[in-house]
């Protein structure tokens, strides 16, 4: 029997590329809303260093393997006298290496830590606000003060209202050259790459969180 209606095939082809173009639209936009919600901001980590021996800078070059371990994250790794405004005020996170003078900070970490406000001025508005922020020390003798140092620089992000997180140890990484463990070896260079992933995966869901 004849339809009262006879469709024509090309009437038929014509409606059957519309439904597919409709369909192909609700799928690419789809696709495209799922995309946006999986791609995560990059995340940029600043390591600042200050080594005349070299040691430190060993640690500092393990802190920036572990941060690289972490897809989606960028890393800066520079001398702490190297460092400019842009540089800190760009970074998700910042993490500081020291080795220890006379169970402290060398003064080169704490002149760049003045410049944070002599130099680039981070007050009054806190301009490091929320930021991440982590330390390591390299000391010559087990009880030199490794420590304390560690606890000087994580004061410093706190009075700038950082966020601080430790990794690879209680305070943060850290290395003993000398004596019974002389050099870096391979567990402290171990700890400090721990350090490094702890604080890209923490800034990374901090800037993620922010986010939204």
């Amino acid at each position: 029997m004849i339809p009262p209606f006879p469709i024509s095939f090309s009437r038929l082809r014509l409606c059957g590329s519309l439904l597919l173009s409709a369909l192909l639209v609700v799928f690419a936009a789809g696709f495209g809303e799922a995309f946006a919600e999986d791609a995560a901001p990059l995340v940029k980590v600043l390591v600042a260093y200050h080594s005349l021996s070299g040691n430190t800078e060993r640690m500092a070059e393990a802190v920036v393997a572990g941060v690289k371990s972490v897809s989606g994250t960028e890393v800066l790794l520079k001398r702490v006298g190297k460092v400019t405004a842009d540089d800190l005020f760009s970074a998700d996170a910042v993490v500081v290496g020291s080795p220890v003078y006379w169970s402290n900070m060398s003064g080169e970490v704490k002149t760049f830590f003045d410049n944070w406000q002599f130099k680039f001025g981070v007050f009054p508005e806190f301009k490091m606000k929320n930021k991440i922020g982590a330390a390591f020390a390299v000391g010559g003798q087990v009880s030199s003060g490794k420590e304390v140092t560690m606890l000087t620089i994580l004061a410093a992000m706190l009075g700038n209202q950082m966020i601080v997180v430790s990794g690879g140890g209680a305070f943060g990484a850290s290395a003993t050259t000398e004596g019974d463990s002389p050099g870096i070896d391979n567990q402290e260079l171990a700890d400090a790459k721990e350090l490094g992933r702890r604080v890209a995966e923490i800034a990374a869901r901090f800037k993620a969180s922010s986010a939204k």
